[in-house]
């Protein structure tokens, strides 16, 4: 079942358990999670939103009793493992091992807008999502609903409307990121980050964020 939102500027679409079949997102696709919580070992995924940067949102109502049964949600987890397909994401070490831990899959390529914030925007400590699209895009974003119940059955139009807006400018914000780690010639360390965020999404998901065998 999907169910249709149009919001100023976009169109959100919500689909229940599983992306629809023959859904074309593109070569690059901007994705984000919402959960219970920030421990991907006891809050479950609950929302998983998705844009190919034209203005649709297609946001995926996880369904619990589905997950682990071999055929939950084939669709969207064959975008999300599909190596032709770039995964656009902001804080993507959280999301990726989310991801990785809920669906059983190796979410990659990966590009991540806060890796490539830090990298270039060395000049500010404000790298969040919201920052950054007001600094680079000029565009506010409302973070009211950050800390609603995604588990809810039934979300609000508040919610759908929230959830979509963190994919939806992330194809033009990359753009604007990747300008500047060229400029400043730090694409292909950037690259590198990328490369080992499954990596490292993998180590925090068996406990290795605290300590972190990367710290002296």
């Amino acid at each position: 079942m999907s169910v249709t939102q149009f919001m100023p500027n976009a169109t959100i679409h919500l689909h229940q358990g599983d992306l629809p079949d023959g859904l074309d997102l593109g070569a690059s696709v901007a994705v984000d999670t919402e959960t219970m919580g920030l421990l991907p070992h006891r809050d479950r995924l609950c929302l998983v939103q998705l844009s190919a940067g034209d203005g649709v949102a297609h946001l995926v109502q996880v369904v619990p009793e589905r997950l682990g049964g071999g055929g939950d949600c084939p669709n969207l987890k064959r975008l999300l493992a599909d190596p032709g397909v770039v995964k656009l994401m902001h804080f993507a070490r959280f999301d990726v091992g989310v991801l990785q831990h809920a669906l059983g899959i190796a979410v990659a390529p990966v590009r991540c807008t806060k890796i490539a914030a830090r990298l270039v925007r060395t000049f500010t400590d404000r790298h969040g999502l919201a920052q950054l699209c007001r600094e680079v895009l000029g565009i506010d974003l409302s973070k009211q609903q950050q800390t609603s119940d995604w588990g809810a059955a039934t979300l609000s139009p508040e919610q759908l409307a929230y959830a979509a807006s963190d994919v939806l400018h992330l194809h033009a914000l990359w753009a604007r990121l990747e300008a500047l780690l060229v400029r400043e010639q730090r694409l292909d360390l950037a690259e590198a980050c990328f490369a080992f965020l499954p990596a490292r999404a993998r180590l925090d998901l068996l406990g290795y964020e605290d300590p972190d065998i990367f710290a002296h």
